[in-house]
């Protein structure tokens, strides 16, 4: 279902009850967050809430998209350039410091999401993917400037070792948010980099 058009407010009153939304979807998962839950949060009635969402899948697939964005807005501007290995550990440090700032807790908010909807929603799982594959793009375009630039070994593959790094994050995330200590993150992400560098010329 697409959003009428909105006006001013119309477009404040839909991102607050996004944001309530995924902050309790992030705290306490999809299956443990009602709408009347998303409503008191949010302060705002039933019939609010349905006016700008048909329901609580549209709500979950509007949550998707507002995770995503703000987990890689929280990454910039280092995401957008990780063209060297500085700056790989530049980012290796942000994402670390972000878990430690949380405490450990909640995990990968696009993670936690493709854990819990990837079996029963597969539009949402498509969604999850869609920024799945922004995130590792982003890692590529840095391994493939490096290349280009001869930086990396001619054999090196930009897209492989972009999927691999990804996967470690994801790894150490979890691991992060099960044991609260981000050194399973550190050294996944260390492991991934030294990888990387392994074919620096």
């Amino acid at each position: 279902m697409s959003s009428p058009r909105l006006t001013r407010k119309g477009l404040a009153t839909r991102s607050r009850i996004v944001a309530a939304a995924s902050q309790l979807m992030f705290e306490r998962g999809v299956a443990g967050t009602s709408t009347e839950d998303v409503q008191a949060a949010s302060g705002i009635s039933g019939s609010q809430l349905y006016h700008y969402f048909d329901g609580k899948q549209h709500l979950v697939h509007a949550v998707i998209a507002h995770q995503t964005e703000a987990v890689l807005s929280a990454q910039q501007p280092v995401l957008s350039r990780l063209d060297s290995v500085a700056a790989l550990q530049a980012w290796r440090d942000l994402v670390v410091d972000l878990q430690a700032g949380r405490n450990c807790e909640g995990g990968c908010p696009i993670g936690s999401l493709a854990s819990e909807l990837s079996e029963i929603d597969p539009a949402a799982r498509g969604e999850l993917a869609a920024g799945f594959a922004r995130w590792e793009g982003a890692i590529r375009d840095g391994l493939t400037a490096m290349r280009d630039r001869g930086e990396l070994r001619a054999g090196a593959d930009p897209a492989r070792l972009a999927t691999a790094t990804l996967a470690a994050l994801q790894g150490g995330l979890l691991l992060t948010q099960v044991r609260r200590d981000t050194a399973p993150l550190e050294a996944a992400l260390d492991m991934a980099i030294a990888y990387i560098a392994s074919f620096v010329v």
